[in-house]
């Protein structure tokens, strides 16, 4: 045949379309070139190609091979498209089956030599495959253990460019090549640290499992050394495990950022960028495919900035859409990517770049303009969308001696759990199942309390102590306190509490 098509996958953050790859011989000065909106890696295909192909002894035409990828105006990336590409060249001169080509989605980078290298992204291209109602895919073996995660997908995960042929009913005598083999992954554990590892700070633990239970935004503020990142890393431990389909979004964002993965982990993720990470490392960015950033990759789980003050203040605020909508938006020349940032944000900081301001017993000696320039990284807006602040000081050997009750982490994934059950049951004529997710305008509507209930947050938002903004996140953590407490409407004491925690507990 003179034209042969087949199929190959071009992602935009997790959303992935299907792009026809159409290859045609024409008897003109010989040439290999690819039209069709791609960027410089896939423009290079072409002599990857063909050295693959000669070298395993699958001569292309000499004559003119134009191949399109389709949609034109669809911008494609990367080096993934090596393998549809090759296929569709060889299939103008090749006897293959030309329906299974055509039915058949190709993912994968080309050596030289004609092996298949690994390529980030398989999984969620796989599934986008899946979703276009595809159900063949060839993958190089290095993913095959990625892209067999997806149920209702035949996988062939081949080796070299000649065993592909084959697959498709071609002949080819290349010897076997040993396999390009995956990166090393490091053995995952999933195991929870133990909440009763923290003494001596009863009111922060309670804290911690309302920010669970409710899916709550929280600021730690404390000198060193008074369990501020202890806590946190403690958090993902007394969440509830990730369903189906948040595992998969998160092995998805695993995949796009490059790591190996081979299983779909039921626990959250914790990512804790470093105070010196740029925006670009927290939003995403990079040259080809626009990889996700911490932001992304905490989704499902948790975000913890330590030493928040240390972070440079147009990084922090790169967080509040966000925090506000749920995704992140990534906008590169010429290209746009949208992750899911569906995170929890725990902001661990001291009071002061010494670290003892306030602190009993402490001697701070930063100048007062230090303090407040180090307090300012912490913007209004960006403090307005905290649920929960909590005011920590160290632990001191009396209290850790005379403390004697202990949460573990299976009694506050219980607590959590059974909260979390109160409000999907409250919630389940709406389209939402945790209390962070309710919008104010339900909660001032059709869930609102009696007037006298909500009488301390009304006076506050008329002093102007209050925006409309933390009236509502107020009321989101007042009802988790009730979730908590076993109570069915919100009394005063819910509402106490919550601005309690809003406050500053420990303060």
């Amino acid at each position: 045949m003179t034209v042969a098509r087949t199929w190959a996958v071009a992602l935009s953050g997790l959303r992935g379309d299907l792009v026809e790859v159409e290859a045609d011989v024409s008897s003109q000065t010989p040439e290999f070139s690819i039209i069709g909106l791609a960027d410089k890696a896939l423009g290079e295909a072409g002599r990857r190609v063909r050295n693959a192909c000669t070298n395993r002894g699958l001569d292309l035409p000499k004559r003119r091979i134009t191949v399109n990828l389709s949609p034109a105006s669809l911008p494609k990336r990367g080096s993934g498209f090596d393998v549809a590409i090759a296929v569709a060249a060889l299939a103008t001169s090749i006897a293959m089956d030309a329906a299974h080509v055509a039915a058949t989605v190709h993912i994968g980078e080309l050596g030289l030599d004609g092996r298949l290298r690994p390529v980030p992204g398989v999984l969620p291209a796989v599934v986008a495959a899946r979703a276009a109602g595809v159900s063949r895919v060839v993958v190089p073996l290095a993913n095959a253990a990625e892209a067999g995660l997806v149920e209702g997908v035949e996988v062939l995960a081949a080796v070299c460019l000649a065993e592909v042929v084959r697959w498709h009913g071609g002949t080819s005598d290349a010897v076997d090549l040993p396999a390009v083999e995956a990166p090393a992954v490091p053995t995952a554990d999933d195991a929870a640290l133990e909440l009763a590892d923290v003494v001596g700070q009863p009111d922060a633990v309670d804290a911690l499992v309302v920010a669970a239970a409710g899916g709550h935004h929280m600021l730690m503020s404390g000198p060193p050394g008074a369990g501020k990142t202890m806590l946190a890393r403690r958090l993902p431990g007394i969440l509830p495990p990730l369903d189906d389909d948040a595992a998969l979004s998160v092995a998805s964002i695993r995949s796009l950022s490059g790591e190996t993965v081979t299983r779909l982990s039921r626990t959250p993720p914790f990512e804790s960028p470093h105070h010196g990470a740029t925006s670009a490392a927290l939003i995403g960015g990079g040259s080809g495919i626009i990889r996700p950033g911490a932001i992304a990759r905490a989704s499902e789980g948790v975000l913890f900035l330590d030493e928040g003050g240390e972070f440079p203040a147009s990084v922090l605020d790169a967080l509040r859409q966000p925090l506000e909508n749920g995704v992140i938006q990534v906008h590169r020349s010429g290209a746009a990517a949208t992750y899911p940032a569906r995170f929890q944000l725990v902001v661990a900081t001291n009071p002061c770049p010494c670290g003892q301001y306030g602190v009993p017993g402490g001697s701070c000696e930063c100048a007062p303009q230090a303090i407040r320039r180090y307090t300012r990284r912490l913007s209004g807006p960006l403090l307005d969308r905290i649920d929960i602040d909590l005011r920590l000081q160290r632990v001191s050997s009396a209290r850790r001696d005379s403390d004697a009750r202990t949460v573990t982490t299976g009694e506050a994934r219980g607590i959590v759990a059974e909260a979390r059950s109160r409000a999907a049951a409250r919630w389940r004529h709406t389209p939402w199942r945790r209390n962070a997710d309710v919008p104010g305008t339900w909660l001032r509507g059709p869930a609102a309390p009696a007037a006298e209930v909500l009488r301390p947050l009304d006076a506050a938002l008329r002093r102007g102590a209050l925006t409309l903004r933390g009236y509502d996140r107020l009321m989101r953590v007042a009802w988790t306190v009730a979730d908590i407490a076993g109570h069915d409407h919100l009394d005063a004491a819910d509402v106490g509490r919550a601005l309690y925690l809003r406050r500053g507990a420990n303060a």
